[in-house]
């Protein structure tokens, strides 16, 4: 549902999703993230850790502006970031490819909800992984078992839009 802003310009709809970075080393890819948050109308970015945070020269050149236009709360660690969430009743899934990880098609959601990814080399914060309401995966069918964080993160988001209406 599209609905006017004061100026009479047609807003764009907004989804209750917040996305917890959890010491992300590639500013490249936060940025891509900021991206991902702007164009699936999501509710804030939480960084976590060293994750690059807005304002920073790396990440607004893949962000291209959308680190102006989304929300951003950076946190010492994760951990603390999804106590954030929770205490705003979102649900908080980890992304992750651990042993037990539910498929993301078959998880039940319910809004709103935050989405913790990590790492790429270290992955999520154990402490992190023990505070999150359900740990998913994102299927994969090669030989490798992950995806670059900001395209598994943009499948998982565009899914549970799809998903959730």
């Amino acid at each position: 549902m599209r609905v006017e802003t004061q100026d009479g310009a047609p807003s764009r709809p907004r989804h209750s999703v917040v996305l917890i970075l959890d010491r992300l080393r590639s500013a490249y890819n936060v940025g891509n993230l900021f991206r991902l948050a702007e164009v699936a109308g999501l509710d804030a970015v939480y960084t976590c850790g060293y994750t690059a945070t807005p304002p920073h020269p790396k990440l607004a050149k893949s962000a291209r502006g959308c680190d102006e236009l989304v929300a951003c709360t950076h946190f010492a660690n994760s951990a603390d970031a999804v106590s954030a969430a929770q205490a705003e009743g979102r649900m908080v899934i980890a992304i992750e490819t651990v042993a037990g990880a539910l498929n993301i098609w078959d998880l039940p959601l319910q809004m709103p909800l935050a989405l913790v990814l990590g790492n790429e080399a270290l992955g999520i914060a154990p402490e992190t992984l023990d505070a999150c309401d359900s740990v998913a995966r994102l299927p994969v069918f090669g030989s490798k078992n992950s995806l670059n964080v900001a395209n598994c993160a943009s499948a998982v988001v565009y899914d549970i839009l799809r998903r959730l209406g």
